[in-house]
């Protein structure tokens, strides 16, 4: 036998070594691999709860100092929009923490964090978007029967001015489609971001698993 056929003989040989693993090894393995991307997800959950407490805050603080019933109103129903984002970001970092601890079963463990976290982008994006033309259309309600934005020297509404100016009203749909489709990109970035990387690395962690 010639030395290059022995060397690829042994070569051979020490790759079947290598696969033939026992479950508790492939788990171990597959354990330090997943521990570095769950470690960033818990971390992209946390980042958003304390962004979401502070976020709360500050409308909340709008919401009764502010001398504006309009803004009083508007940062009020915000307040309360976040106050139950809050506790959804909570179970999800606790679901994905008691996930990732556990060791075995490795790939059954991978699939329902894979799950988890696409449903909770999926409900975030949903959410989003909803709450695009919500606080537009609540927006324009309190602006309209707020009397602080008339017009002192017409007696006339702002969205009296408003309609009678086509300029104005041209610049207030743009603003309107530019906020809109500009949340909508940021949004699916923002997501991307934050979680949708790291679950495309724990798709093919599972991927090695099913090898």
């Amino acid at each position: 036998m010639e030395l290059d056929e022995l060397k690829s003989l042994i070569n051979d040989r020490m790759e079947r070594v290598q696969k033939e693993k026992s479950p508790a090894e492939i788990a171990l393995l597959m354990g330090k691999k997943t521990k570095s991307v769950t470690g960033k997800i818990k971390r992209s959950l946390l980042i958003e709860l304390i962004v979401s407490i502070l976020f709360t805050l500050i409308c909340a603080a709008v919401a009764v100092f502010t001398k504006y019933d309009a803004l009083r109103i508007y940062f009020g129903i915000f307040t309360f929009v976040s106050l139950l984002f809050i506790p959804l970001v909570y179970r999800k970092l606790n679901k994905t923490k008691k996930l990732s601890d556990t060791i075995l079963p490795v790939k059954n463990n991978l699939q329902v964090l894979v799950k988890l976290i696409r449903e909770y982008i999926r409900r975030y994006f949903q959410l989003t978007m909803a709450l695009i033309p919500v606080s537009l259309i609540i927006s324009f309600i309190l602006g309209y029967t707020d009397g602080d934005l008339s017009n002192s020297s017409t007696q006339n509404s702002f969205f009296t001015d408003l309609i009678e100016s086509p300029l104005r009203l041209t610049f207030l749909i743009a603003y309107i489609i530019l906020f809109s489709v500009g949340m909508y990109y940021f949004t699916k970035w923002y997501l991307k971001k934050l979680y949708g990387n790291y679950i495309k690395q724990l798709e093919d962690l599972i991927a090695e698993l099913e090898e």
